[in-house]
């Protein structure tokens, strides 16, 4: 059976302004989502509530048709942030052994394209682009089914840019992805699927041209 998570009746406010108001949305394992919107529509906000670090007013979250709790969501959440929350004093071959128990799991990282090259040096000595890089890896080694991407073409050399793509379309076999960048580019070319946060809804796009009459983008891009 597939695996899927949903998420309904989602509705938040913080004060007056309210971000989300009967919102929806639905990952399943096989499947990049692309999570689209300009600042302040909420994209950190809904990363926050599914990996469990902010309560929402409202919301109903069902995995695999199941009725489950927040709590209980948070063990099947990954959440990869925009900012590096790496220990800087730490070689990289130490920090992988840390942060993946298992054997298999290790040797992922450390034979992962560009990171074995690394593994002697401190995680402190390394670019910004190498830290994300890094920290992207380690977060996609864990057990959760489904992952949370918040900016990861961020500050990364090409050469990374390129090495995540691939990682991802290798790993959707087992995960279910959604992430979120400025550069839309690179979500358009990588993402099954796309949504836009808009209105406070989220909102399903079929075609590169909505993004321009929704007012996302000024001109019409081609994947």
């Amino acid at each position: 059976m597939d695996k899927f998570l949903k998420i309904e009746s989602l509705t938040h406010s913080y004060g007056n302004r309210e971000i989300f108001a009967n919102a929806s949305l639905e990952l399943r394992v096989g499947e990049v989502v692309g999570l689209l919107g300009r600042n302040g529509t909420g994209k950190s906000t809904l990363f926050n509530i599914l990996f469990g670090t902010l309560k929402p007013d409202r919301i109903k979250t069902t995995l695999n048709g199941i009725e489950i709790t927040l709590a209980d969501l948070n063990q099947h959440v990954g959440y990869h942030t925009q900012n590096i929350m790496l220990p800087m004093q730490v070689k990289v071959r130490d920090l992988i052994a840390m942060f993946v128990k298992d054997a298999e799991g290790q040797d992922k990282i450390f034979y992962a394209k560009g990171i074995s090259a690394l593994e002697t040096k401190n995680v402190g000595s390394l670019s910004l682009g190498q830290q994300r890089y890094l920290q992207f890896h380690l977060i996609l080694n864990l057990k959760h089914t489904f992952m949370l991407l918040d900016e990861p073409f961020s500050m990364i050399d090409p050469l990374y840019n390129d090495l995540i793509k691939e990682e991802l379309v290798e790993r959707k076999s087992s995960k279910g992805f959604i992430i979120t960048d400025h550069y839309y580019t690179d979500i358009l070319g990588v993402s099954d699927r796309v949504c836009l946060l808009k209105d406070n809804k989220i909102a399903s796009i079929n075609a590169t041209e909505e993004l321009q009459s929704e007012g996302y983008i000024s001109q019409q891009y081609e994947v």
